[in-house]
């Protein structure tokens, strides 16, 4: 079950569970759309991996499986993530 962080990683937007601007990687890293398509270029940058939109969870079911209180905020080196979007951004994610 996805847990639904509360906020992008890197510029610490809110992105409740609710959220149509949240972004996430195969591990999860969750940023805001434009953190991860104009800052990163769907290229995260913890994993090389790409970025989908995050799905909501219907309401119904957040009393039961409610989304993560944990803020994970690590604002990136962009001139060192630069780099790396660079290198990946022209790969298609499957080939990465």
């Amino acid at each position: 079950m996805l847990e639904l962080r509360p906020s992008c990683e890197h510029c610490n937007t809110n992105l409740p569970s609710n959220s149509t601007e949240a972004m996430i990687c195969t591990f999860e890293c969750t940023y805001c759309k434009t953190c991860a398509i104009e800052v990163f270029e769907n290229v995260c940058p913890n994993c090389t991996g790409n970025f989908v939109e995050r799905p909501i969870r219907p309401s119904k079911y957040l009393e039961k499986y409610p989304s993560s209180t944990k803020k994970i905020f690590k604002p990136k080196d962009l001139e060192f993530t630069k780099k790396n979007t660079e290198k990946y951004k022209d790969i298609q994610p499957i080939k990465r």
